[in-house]
């Protein structure tokens, strides 16, 4: 492993530690607590940290919004983010290193049979306030009515909605957990998740973030994570 430039050191890590956010409330990405923090993006940002020769902070939240914002606002260095328009405005991401489906979860009795059934007039959709597929249903949805909440499956639950939202994974789990409910299989989006910083870094930086996530891709590192995390059914994301 080559050694990483003291220019792109400083420009990542200007405290001298590589503040990394990293959002538990995706248990495909993380596992575990604040105090003791596990999974593919806690794996990346200590590896990250090991090549830029600095240790490694890790800043855990329940939401990826709140990841973003702390990624926004300069009180982290690094992120792990799904590659959405609206965050791309204000962070540059690597290539997505992983990829995740969103899904639907509905009455085992509803008529929603499909994704193409789900956009209509009449029907709620619990989304995950902030989250990757709140920005993308905020953006392609024209009829149904997206309702926020600390979960979409939560609020879909708590207010008898027609249809919840959320990372397959997770979304199955759940309806299994839950007699009366299903899935439609079909995915709704896919989900690329990736690493971002904020754009005043340098171009060289960015590369330097870029590259490295092409050759843990490559040597299988993220593979490795996912497998040790139980994630083993995640999409490693194809080369850039």
């Amino acid at each position: 492993m080559t050694s990483v430039p003291a220019a792109i050191v400083d420009d990542l890590a200007p405290t001298g530690t590589l503040r990394a956010s990293i959002n538990l409330g995706n248990p495909v990405l993380a596992q575990g607590t604040p105090d003791e923090p596990a999974g593919i993006t806690v794996d990346l940002a200590r590896e990250l940290g090991a090549r830029l020769g600095v240790p490694v902070e890790l800043i855990c939240f329940d939401a990826a919004r709140k990841s973003f914002e702390t990624l926004t606002s300069g009180n982290a260095d690094i992120g792990f983010l799904a590659i959405e328009p609206a965050r791309a405005e204000q962070v540059a991401f690597t290539a997505p290193y992983v990829v995740i489906e969103g899904v639907f979860v509905v009455p085992e009795d509803s008529e929603l049979r499909a994704v193409t059934d789900v956009d209509r007039e009449g029907v709620r959709i619990g989304v995950k306030n902030g989250s990757a597929y709140d920005l993308y249903l905020t953006r392609t949805v024209e009829h149904a009515e997206l309702v926020r909440g600390d979960e979409g499956v939560d609020v879909f639950e708590a207010q008898g909605l027609e249809a919840g939202a959320g990372i397959r994974q997770p979304v199955t789990a759940y309806a299994q957990a839950h007699p009366g409910l299903r899935l439609i299989d079909e995915r709704f989006m896919q989900i690329q998740q990736a690493v971002a910083t904020t754009k005043n870094r340098s171009d060289e930086t960015i590369a330097f973030l870029a590259s490295t996530v092409e050759e843990l891709k490559a040597n299988g590192f993220v593979a490795e994570s996912l497998q040790r995390a139980g994630q083993g059914d995640t999409q490693v994301a194809p080369p850039a």
